[in-house]
């Protein structure tokens, strides 16, 4: 007998093991779903079958189950921005939230052109790429507080406001009826 089948009958090798934690885990589940275990262990079956049968996907199994190595700082996942500008003094967002509009071209209309083009930069409000040409601070600043509001009030549709109700009430707090027209 070679050693391979000897580990095998024993019932102690590292996938004997694993066998039975994994039907452990299934009969756990099937007190919950049985369902959801029986197709679970039909794909395992399935797919254990077919990878003894077929050498090719086996190979093909194995190396979709390798899990992929770290990304190395010379290779990023995904590309960032590429932007040589310094970031915003300001965060536009935050001064919007705590003084409006009014208080967000106050603060704005107190940087130059530059300042405000690393704004525009820093939170990609120049979509169709022409904002950060403009000479005109003015016309910047509009930009940003169009955007800001912009981004501000996005999904407000479904927020919804607490206090305010949908139905009239009367001066005793209760719904109004209204009268039907005469």
């Amino acid at each position: 007998m070679t050693e391979q089948s000897d580990t095998r009958l024993d019932g102690h090798s590292p996938l004997h093991t694993q066998v039975q934690e994994t039907e452990e885990v299934l009969i756990k589940l099937s007190a919950s779903d049985p369902e959801l275990a029986a197709t679970l262990a039909r794909i395992l079956g399935v797919v254990a079958s077919e990878a003894a049968r077929t050498p090719r996907f086996a190979r093909a199994l194995g190396k979709a189950l390798i899990p992929p190595e770290p990304r190395t700082a010379s290779r990023p996942a995904e590309r960032p921005r590429r932007s040589r500008r310094a970031p915003g003094v300001i965060e536009p967002f935050a001064v919007f939230a705590e003084s409006g509009e009014t208080g967000l071209r106050s603060r704005l209309g107190e940087l130059d052109l530059e300042q405000l083009r690393d704004i525009v930069s820093e939170h990609g409000m120049d979509h169709d790429r022409l904002a950060m040409k403009w000479k005109d601070p003015q016309r910047v600043i509009d930009r940003i507080v169009e955007r800001v509001e912009s981004r501000t009030a996005k999904g407000a549709a479904f927020r919804g406001r607490p206090e305010q109700s949908t139905t009239p009430h009367g001066e005793d707090g209760e719904p109004k009826v209204e009268d039907p027209p005469a």
